[in-house]
């Protein structure tokens, strides 16, 4: 699953990549006029409105034909979905990384870190203003615009990115030792 996500971000299958990049703005677009609920039952109209017909014109066809089994023509109970075992494994998996992101926001609002604690509040605190400034789905739609334009982008581009980035790494590693020399230590006890 994950390698069919990258894919279609790093525009591999253009057809595939374009595809899933208008239908997720779409959605988005929808969701951002309508409520969630309104494009769920809508998009639920629109796939029994073309699995319907197509039912319907078998059963006529099979009527018409009168000589065709009474099986023929169906899609076998296991052959579409997942089998017993990817299940269990999607399950598991699923389960792995909700038990690690409980034990995370855990750790993070009982405050068991405080510098890990501080930085969600700030994270959170800068997040009250960009709520101020954009809706829920126009940031969604930029992210999603971002994810399938930055891994290209940075394919493209990587040496000189890598370079960027490495010198911004590089300052900050300067600033943040400046910040701890000029801090008194926390390990260090008053006597």
């Amino acid at each position: 699953m994950e390698g069919q996500v990258w894919e279609l971000l790093l525009w591999r299958c253009p057809c595939r990549s374009a595809l899933a990049l208008l239908g997720t703005l779409g959605t988005l677009g929808l969701v951002a006029r309508y409520s969630v609920v309104a494009v769920g039952a809508y998009g639920a109209l629109a796939v029994l409105g073309v699995t319907v017909p197509i039912r319907l014109h078998r059963v006529a066809l099979r009527v018409l034909r009168r000589g065709q089994p009474e099986g023929e023509g169906r899609v076998p109970p296991g052959a579409v979905g997942l089998s017993v075992e990817q299940q269990q494994r999607w399950a598991q998996r699923i389960a792995r990384h909700v038990a690690a992101a409980s034990r995370t926001l855990t750790r993070l609002f009982l405050v068991h870190s405080l510098p890990e604690s501080l930085k969600l509040a700030f994270m959170f605190y800068l997040l009250t203003y960009v709520g101020a400034v954009f809706n829920g789905v126009t940031l969604l739609g930029v992210g999603v615009i971002c994810a399938f334009t930055f891994p290209v982008l940075y394919r493209h581009r990587q040496a000189q990115i890598d370079h960027y980035m490495s010198a911004g790494r590089n300052q900050l590693r300067h600033l943040r030792a400046r910040l701890r020399a000029a801090l008194p230590s926390a390990k260090a006890k008053p006597e």
